[in-house]
């Protein structure tokens, strides 16, 4: 089995996502924007942007969000969640992946953290 290294942090250590074979295993997503500052607004906005960071992760991989099989999701308050599924549920196809959901305190100043594993078979 190989393990290829993508996104690797410059700052901090960690990877945006680690392949380990047919399986592609992405860090904890936090609304950070193309220019590297934290996206403020509500959680429909910081959820959007979640997503894109885990979509951009996943295409180093040359996977997609439709390899997704399980997603771990972090929301500092508990009152967001129907307005964070409103816009999950937009980013997925059907069948949707596994996941699990909790409230939390996150390690910075933003409303939801995502982390995501994929399956995307090697091509042969």
């Amino acid at each position: 089995m190989t393990k290829t290294v993508y996104g690797p942090h410059p700052v901090a250590p960690l990877s945006a996502a680690v392949r380990a074979g047919d399986f592609v295993f992405l860090s904890g997503q936090i609304p950070f924007g193309p220019d590297g500052n934290l996206v403020g607004g509500n959680i429909e906005t910081q959820t959007r942007q979640v997503l894109d960071n885990i979509a951009a992760a996943l295409a180093l991989a040359d996977a997609t969000l439709a390899d997704v099989v399980k997603t771990t999701i972090w929301l500092t308050d508990p009152a967001d969640f129907s307005r964070f599924n409103a816009v999950y549920s937009t980013y997925f196809p059907r069948p949707f992946p596994a996941r699990s959901c909790v409230a939390s305190q996150l390690m910075v100043d933003a409303s939801v953290e995502i982390e995501a594993l994929a399956y995307k078979p090697l091509p042969a």
